[in-house]
């Protein structure tokens, strides 16, 4: 089963390394490919363009067949262990995979959250996008351990 996560921006700074080494961690597990996409509509633009502008990329690069799951602080809450029994049973079922929408710095227009099969809450605050796919690609590393019944996760 593939995993797409689809990001708006790089990742910079302090969190590269991080972010790289959970990607690495996740890949052990699952068939990981990972695209950003460039933020923004233009300088000024107003933040309903920039998500339309953003949203028009991160379709453009959904890989076919695959479930959308929109990370957005409003969807729902998922433990660490219903997140890997949920991707396994998707897994068993013959599913494609699933592909991860991280939106930038407005989020993800209304558009394309509504057109996700699942909008999913990785915190109740705001996180900046980097943070939003190191907490992602750990979750997914954690998900992987937990199917193989490996020693990482002490929940």
């Amino acid at each position: 089963m593939k995993l797409q996560v689809i990001v708006v921006g790089k990742v910079r700074g302090v969190l590269v390394d991080a972010v790289e080494e959970y990607e690495r961690r996740a890949a052990r597990y699952w068939k990981i490919e990972v695209v950003e996409v460039n933020g923004g509509a233009g300088r000024g633009a107003p933040p309903a363009d920039v998500m339309a502008a953003e949203a028009e990329r991160i379709r453009g690069r959904l890989s076919t067949g695959l479930e959308v799951w929109a990370m957005t602080r409003q969807g729902k809450s998922l433990g660490s262990e219903r997140l890997a029994h949920t991707l396994d049973t998707l897994g068993v079922r013959s599913s494609p995979g699933v592909a991860f929408v991280i939106g930038g710095a407005f989020g993800i227009h209304p558009d394309l959250v509504s057109e996700a099969r699942r909008t999913v809450s990785l915190s109740a605050m705001t996180l900046p996008h980097e943070m939003a796919r190191l907490v992602l690609a750990e979750q997914l590393y954690r998900a992987g351990t937990i199917l193989r019944g490996e020693p990482y996760h002490k929940g």
